[in-house]
């Protein structure tokens, strides 16, 4: 049988997703699981490889079992034997042509940025920090200008092994609420750090370091060294893996965490 499951994980402290030699990883941990249940060795694939650090609210993941087991053995049983801040919270089995990577149509990442001249303490490693002001406005009119389909070459790793730099961005809105600003960005795919590239140059456009026309000669250059360094990966969540409604995966939900957020942010003293 083929089975679909749906996890969240705090990546704060694993190597990101894929499984590495003396390295601990979320895939390494569902893998151990998964096999116990099932009796056997178990191999899975996901939607989506997050790197060391990044979280995820919602990561879809296949595999394939000789064993028949009752959903609940792939949730609660599961569950049972996976660290506690790696959790499955939704199974069911698939067609056998269904895969988590190749059928996705759509991913969704969340980037929870603190901006507060203080650091955090009770959401450390949670959420990105930057401590001088930043102008909503300014990054929003960056934003935008990296809409649609567009070679994000500026925006990826020197070790991004995609074959092909040119992704079609359908969404990247930008929220706050007091300190918290909510990064959403929606693709039919990322490249490598492609996601936390883009924070750090509209932070840099945000707190006046460039103007929000820098952001269109970025995209032009498409030469990375020109783009504002790596930011921080514990601000950022998958969140969400869209797929054509024939395999019945549930719809990504707002999850809690983005209260839980927002409400930490009450606490904060005004400085």
């Amino acid at each position: 049988m083929r089975v679909a499951l749906i996890l969240e994980y705090s990546g704060e402290r694993y190597h990101g997703w894929q499984s590495q030699p003396a390295c601990i990883s979320i895939q390494s941990e569902l893998e151990t699981a998964i096999s116990r249940i099932a009796n056997c060795r178990v191999g899975v694939v996901a939607a989506g490889r997050t790197d060391a650090g990044v979280h995820a609210l919602y990561q879809v993941i296949h595999f394939q079992t000789p064993i028949w087991r009752p959903m609940s053995a792939w949730v609660r049983g599961v569950n049972a034997l996976l660290p506690d801040d790696i959790a499955v919270l939704w199974a069911a089995e698939v067609d056998e042509t269904f895969h988590a990577r190749y059928c996705a149509i759509e991913r969704r990442y969340l980037y929870y940025l603190l901006n507060h001249p203080i650091r955090p303490g009770v959401s450390q490693r949670k959420v990105g920090w930057f401590h001088k002001p930043l102008e909503l406005e300014k990054m929003q009119q960056a934003a935008a200008m990296l809409l649609g389909e567009h070679d994000f070459s500026a925006f990826r790793t020197a070790e991004c092994q995609a074959k092909d730099p040119v992704r079609n961005l359908t969404m990247l809105e930008i929220t706050q609420n007091d300190h918290f600003f909510i990064f959403e960005f929606r693709a039919n795919g990322f490249l490598h750090h492609m996601v936390r590239n883009i924070v750090s140059s509209l932070v840099y456009i945000g707190h006046g370091k460039y103007p929000p026309g820098w952001m269109q000669l970025l995209l032009q250059n498409r030469d990375r060294t020109l783009a504002a360094p790596t930011f921080s990966p514990y601000g950022l969540y998958l969140a969400g893996i869209s797929y054509d409604a024939k395999w019945n995966l549930p719809p990504f939900n707002q999850s809690p965490l983005a209260t839980i957020m927002l409400n930490a942010n009450r606490s904060l003293i005004k400085v």
